[in-house]
């Protein structure tokens, strides 16, 4: 069955990935791999490759099935030093490579497994880019005794926090979703929102955002970067 034409986009920027680090991989390698649909098609590209690398690490368990199904071997970060890219995609980017991700649930380990790596590279099609962050609700995970008190928290921030009911976390944890938020100084607010007693992490990457875009378009597959 063909491709819808968003689709294609998400299968370019997943090709578009590999070639970006395919010189780089070595039977040493760990590959780095985030959560989504659009990862999806990047793991499907990765199994092409796997006897060029050693293994992977994952931000879900998810994206580690995957993995496993076709047969990539995939690895507890506790058991790696450094990773040298982690490939991931994003709900929102803007023109400073900074992200809202967790549309997946998966942001705390997204970010951990960001941070471990020293290239963050973003696969997104062209839908998921914006002047403002904001459109998309900004996730944040709670431990569950403090899904309440983190909504007024969050409310008096002036969002509107949403609970994402039935939904925990790889991490046993809730989601709160925070609608008609729009974010002009994501750094200060990514610090902002950690610092509220309760939140585990919210799904703002800009303390530490992409090192690389690869923004699937109609007209191909564009580069940026931070």
């Amino acid at each position: 069955m063909p491709l819808s034409a968003q689709d294609q986009l998400k299968s370019d920027v997943a090709n578009a990935a590999i070639d970006h680090i395919q010189a780089r991989l070595d039977h040493d390698s760990i590959v780095g791999v985030g959560t989504g649909s659009t990862v999806n098609f990047f793991i499907d590209a990765l199994a092409k490759k796997k006897g060029h690398f050693k293994a992977a690490v994952s931000s879900s368990e998810g994206s580690s099935e995957r993995l496993r199904e076709h047969g990539i071997p995939v690895l507890n970060l506790n058991e790696v030093g450094e990773l040298e890219f982690y490939i991931d995609g994003a709900d929102e980017t803007n023109h400073h490579l900074q992200l809202i991700k967790g549309g997946g649930a998966a942001l705390t380990r997204e970010k951990i497994i960001a941070a471990v790596a020293r290239e963050f590279i973003c696969i997104a099609d062209e839908s998921k880019k914006v002047d403002i962050l904001g459109d998309f609700p900004l996730p944040v995970e709670v431990i569950p005794m403090a899904r309440s008190y983190v909504a007024r928290k969050l409310a008096g921030m002036g969002g509107s926090p949403v609970y994402r009911e039935g939904v925990v976390t790889d991490n046993g944890n809730h989601i709160l979703d925070v609608y008609n938020f729009m974010i002009s100084n994501p750094i200060e607010t990514e610090h902002q929102i950690n610092n509220i007693t309760g939140v585990v992490t919210n799904g703002l990457f800009a303390i530490r955002p992409a090192n690389v875009l690869l923004l699937g378009t109609s007209n191909g597959v564009n580069i940026q970067t931070a």
